[in-house]
């Protein structure tokens, strides 16, 4: 009998190990599905500030831009130094130009304010498709629209130290 109950419970804890690594494999999968192969492939993959691949290249890729928003993300070294300076409100200034792709798109968000409480009813809500974001200093985006709606790459959060252009790759939903 106690043989029995340690074999089941051997397997119970194998069955729950691999659908752990069923479940990591596809955060990995779905977090390099944000860029291309040539820029994901070799990226450190983080989950929720768990390293889960340790990359070779500079790039971070993530399943997820926020625990509630499902769209997956892979940001160079500048970009990432944006996204820890938006988590944390505080001051950001960009020190040259920083890459970022969302190729599955994004859940949406205010264009102009990166901590509106309830995006999806802000008046300027957008949900892009796939699409680059660039960091660059704020001086060069001068002249640039910040309108979605007028065809081509616009700046985003335009006011904020967090400004940055949005190239869209793709079609909207």
């Amino acid at each position: 009998m106690y043989t029995k109950k340690l074999l089941l419970v051997a397997a119970g804890s194998f069955i729950s190990f691999l659908s752990f690594a069923d479940d990591t494999q596809a955060l990995i999968d779905r977090a390099r599905s944000a860029a291309p192969s040539m820029v994901s492939a070799e990226a450190t993959v983080i989950y929720r500030g768990k390293t889960l691949v340790e990359g070779r290249n500079g790039w971070v890729c993530m399943p997820e831009t926020l625990p509630d928003d499902n769209a997956p993300i892979c940001n160079d070294a500048q970009w990432m130094k944006m996204l820890t300076a938006v988590s944390n409100q505080a001051d950001f200034r960009a020190e040259g130009i920083g890459v970022s792709y969302m190729l599955q798109g994004d859940g949406g968000v205010s264009n102009s304010d990166p901590y509106h409480p309830n995006p999806m009813k802000a008046h300027d809500f957008i949900k892009e498709g796939p699409h680059l974001m660039l960091i660059v200093p704020k001086e060069i985006l001068k002249g640039m629209t910040d309108d979605p709606a007028a065809g081509g790459p616009y700046v985003m959060w335009k006011d904020t130290p967090y400004a940055h252009i949005m190239i869209p790759v793709g079609e909207r939903e």
